[in-house]
């Protein structure tokens, strides 16, 4: 008899066209899974590649096949270049049909003015996720109540424009305050409006469970970051997705189960074997794509 193997994608399938014969709801998981999640670049990963030529980076990314990006800068579409900038980025996007996943922004952004400048100019691009990737007061034993505070906020005048503020981790917002973590505080303090957006890599390299994790604060993870990633000092791995640490698959799963994910982003911060970091890039895409089907 002959052995039949089965893609991710083809036994969802087959699992939702049984239940719909025998009468069943479908789990959550299969109806989730049977949707593709779209995959972005954070552009920090080839943030030499932008600085020299932002337009002919986004180029190269959209010929590579991602979806979206992650901004973490304009460079010359920066707001202070000329409010016009936002329009001429949202056009060059549309002309390389990329989407915008989420943008790296600091907290200042979400003060005063200052905030209604972000929306405006995250509106006309079409980025609904503003997120911060660090703050000092995240780990301050009082300041970081202000700054949960300060989220929620942000969050609330947000929400009615269907968009969302979060904070992105790293590996000290798993310090601890007494019995629990700066993270875990936060999570707390925030409202569920606010996303939690993990670095699965960051935490894996923290000594915990990504997916545990996604478990723990279900749905707030609706933009998750894929860092490949090296636990300790493993001389076997290597930082290219599918070659490193992290259990991708797993995490991926995670994602769709539990973590509402809507952007999954792809984040190469390192650039093993004399390697570009636009080539990196390309290597670890390729390794989630594989995954994905």
């Amino acid at each position: 008899m002959q052995e039949t193997h089965f893609t991710r994608r083809q036994f969802v399938k087959h699992s939702l066209a049984a239940a719909t014969i025998l009468g069943l709801a479908p789990s959550p998981w299969a109806l989730a899974a049977s949707k593709k999640l779209p995959v972005a670049l954070q552009l920090y990963s080839v943030r030499d590649f932008c600085q020299k030529d932002f337009d002919g980076t986004l180029a190269e990314v959209a010929k590579l096949g991602f979806d979206g990006v992650e901004f973490a800068g304009y460079y010359k579409y920066d707001a202070k270049n000329g409010a016009e900038k936002a329009a001429e980025l949202k056009k060059k996007l549309d002309d390389l049909n990329l989407k915008v996943a989420a943008t790296h922004i600091g907290t200042g952004n979400f003060r005063g003015d200052a905030l209604k400048r972000a929306i405006e100019y995250h509106q006309t691009i079409g980025c609904k996720f503003l997120v911060v990737p660090g703050d000092g007061d995240f780990t301050h034993p009082e300041k970081s109540k202000a700054l949960a505070e300060t989220f929620n906020q942000t969050a609330a005048v947000l929400k009615p424009l269907g968009m969302a503020c979060g904070y992105h981790n790293h590996t000290s917002e798993f310090k601890k305050d007494g019995d629990k973590t700066y993270w875990d505080l936060f999570a707390e303090r925030t409202t569920k409006d606010v996303i939690l957006q993990q670095d699965c890599g960051w935490t894996a390299a923290a000594g915990l469970d990504p997916v545990e994790m996604m478990k723990r604060y279900p749905g707030r993870m609706r933009s998750t970051h894929f860092k490949p990633t090296i636990v300790g000092n493993d001389s076997t791995k290597k930082a290219i997705l599918g070659l490193d640490s992290v259990d991708w698959a797993k995490v991926l799963q995670g994602c769709i189960e539990y973590g509402g994910t809507e952007w999954v982003t792809l984040e190469q911060e390192t650039y093993p074997d004399g390697k570009s970091s636009m080539e990196c890039s390309a290597l670890s895409f390729a390794a989630l794509k594989k995954l994905m089907l």
